[in-house]
């Protein structure tokens, strides 16, 4: 025969009761609880959709206290603060959202592209690291992981992570510029022209003349003629011309004329710069160059 544990008596019934009671109470919060945040959440979403950023975030900021523990909340405050330049703060929450589900393989991307856009270089990486070993089929593909191995010195990483992407993105001249950067500053000029990446067709204008520049078969002045030919529409030239800057000065770079490396590259961010990736590139580069002239001067 059971004996009753711990000398409970035969109202056993009623503790029973009183117990799912309390777990009934419990599970009720927790789903109000998810309702809440849910609710608050979509809310959250149309208002950014609508253009309303300031209610976007202080939704999204009521569901974070609906139930902080759920990840989700601070991933799209995150996003919304990353999308307001609002930088810092994008960083604060993805470190959150990690705390509380550090196996979400893309807030360690998103988290590695804020990183950079602060100028964290080695943070960057870590983060894209971390990204690539939790999604490894990915690896080919992170051309951004590249671009701050290069600003890290590590350009022999670097050459191997754009000689990847090029597996899977054959006629990108951009990438083939990065790997022309690399190589240029670990085995020198005439080495990396030796070793460009052939590109068939890229589109975009003046990619092709990038390319050529960057094989030795044209001049700079005919890359911004390329930019500038036709009648464009205002944002086509200046998307145009904000690419033909970046890859001038970054070729001056790799040639050893910093000045005038410089002057094209902030050309680039403070003329021609929007909200994109390649446009933080360049700025996050100016950054990086000033800070390393102001530590030589010292």
């Amino acid at each position: 025969m059971l004996q009753q544990p711990f000398g409970f008596q035969p109202r056993q019934p009623q503790f029973l009761l009183s117990l799912l009671v309390i777990t009934l109470t419990l599970v009720n919060a927790v789903i109000a609880a998810e309702s809440a945040s849910d609710d608050l959440l979509t809310r959250a979403k149309a208002s950014y959709a609508g253009g309303n950023i300031d209610a976007a975030i202080s939704l999204a900021t009521k569901a974070i206290e609906a139930k902080p523990s759920d990840a989700r909340s601070y991933l799209v405050r995150a996003q919304f603060y990353e999308h307001s330049q609002e930088l810092p703060k994008a960083l604060a929450d993805y470190n959150e959202a990690l705390k509380l589900d550090p196996k979400l393989a893309q807030v360690w991307q998103l988290r590695g592209l804020v990183h950079f856009k602060l100028a964290h270089i080695n943070e960057s990486i870590a983060d894209f690291d971390k990204f690539i070993e939790l999604m490894p089929d990915q690896a080919p593909y992170h051309w951004q992981r590249g671009i701050s191995y290069y600003y890290a010195g590590r350009f022999e990483d670097g050459r191997k992570q754009f000689e990847m992407h090029q597996k899977v993105n054959p006629n990108d001249v951009e990438n083939a510029a990065w790997h022309f950067l690399c190589v240029a500053r670990s085995a020198g000029v005439e080495k990396a022209r030796a070793s460009l990446i052939q590109v068939k067709e890229d589109g975009r204008v003046p990619m092709l003349q990038i390319h050529a520049l960057f094989a030795g078969k044209t001049e700079p002045e005919d890359v911004l003629r390329a930019a500038q030919a036709g009648e464009l529409p205002a944002s086509e030239l200046h998307r145009r011309l904000f690419y033909a800057h970046l890859y001038l000065g970054l070729y001056f770079e790799a040639i050893g004329n910093s000045t005038t490396a410089f002057e094209h590259i902030s050309k680039a961010s403070r003329q021609y710069g929007a909200d994109d990736y390649m446009s933080h590139v360049a700025r996050v580069h100016l950054i990086l160059r000033e800070k390393s002239k102001s530590q030589s001067a010292k």
